[in-house]
């Protein structure tokens, strides 16, 4: 029986370039809300030689998120999982964005957890953003909710980013949340590991996908002033990497994240984040 991948977002960007990655080895399950989106993108593997279904599914709803894995189960053992279902700053509310980026990476987690097969390898999506913002205002107490009261915890946190400036609060809970999927992915390593299998998480920079063109409207493009390689990361590299993550040849990577940015965050220091900080506050200003 072939072994099966389940790629949350898959229809588009980093989802469907980590489906055509992982469809090397796999089966590919991708998920994603929108029905033609799938259509479009089952076409497109299909045409790259990659045997893939598609289901529809929202990482924001636990029963349709199990439902997602129960099928995906049904149709061989399930060997690698990639989480890139996510939201960014530009895309909604805080509310809206820590429901997706953390309530649905705990979906996720726990549903994967019940299904994979000895020797899986799980990754979570995470952001640079993760790494941006000093840890001591990150409301990390919050995230041990994960665990017994998650609803509670999307509150939590998204009160938490509402504090802030209203023209900065989407971009501090997208941080915020992308922060606890970094800490998610640490958490669960040994829980995974009982099971025989592992998760990590990776942490894109600028990367050149639709939602990473929408995020230059608030100042994406000015990350690469302190990059390394002076250009946005292709969908094919990160889909690479997250696809060599789960594969057995990393089997000893584990409960660990994996900045992948271009050199961005290494030509930052304490300046360039104020610097950076007030250049973001000042291009959502201007835009609301």
């Amino acid at each position: 029986m072939q072994s099966v991948a389940v790629v949350t977002g898959g229809s588009g960007g980093m989802g469907l370039a980590t489906a055509g990655a992982l469809g090397r080895d796999h089966h590919v399950v991708i998920a994603d809300l929108d029905e033609e989106r799938l259509v479009t993108a089952i076409a497109a593997l299909a045409r790259d030689g990659v045997s893939a279904t598609g289901l529809t599914a929202d990482v924001t709803d636990r029963a349709a998120v199990q439902r997602l894995f129960a099928e995906a189960a049904a149709l061989g053992p399930v060997a690698a999982v990639a989480h890139t279902a996510g939201v960014s700053p530009q895309m909604g509310s805080s509310d809206l964005i820590v429901r997706v980026n953390a309530l649905g990476t705990i979906h996720v987690t726990q549903a994967a957890l019940g299904v994979v097969a000895p020797g899986a390898g799980v990754v979570l999506v995470a952001s640079l953003a993760a790494h941006m913002f000093p840890r001591v205002i990150v409301p990390r107490r919050h995230f041990r909710l994960a665990d017994t009261d998650p609803e509670r915890m999307v509150r939590k946190l998204t009160a938490a980013a509402d504090r802030g400036p209203r023209e900065v609060r989407s971009a501090f809970a997208y941080a915020i949340s992308k922060s606890f999927v970094v800490h998610h992915a640490s958490r669960n390593a040994a829980r995974f590991a009982d099971r025989g299998a592992r998760i990590i998480s990776v942490s894109p920079g600028t990367f050149d996908t639709e939602m990473g063109r929408l995020e230059v409207k608030s100042g994406s493009d000015r990350m690469l002033d302190f990059a390394a390689i002076k250009r946005f990361g292709r969908p094919e590299e990160v889909a690479d990497l997250m696809a060599f993550c789960v594969s057995q040849r990393a089997g000893y990577l584990t409960g660990v994240d994996i900045l992948l940015d271009g050199g961005t965050r290494a030509g930052m220091g304490l300046r360039e984040l104020v610097q950076l900080a007030r250049r973001t506050s000042e291009l959502r200003g201007a835009g609301s």
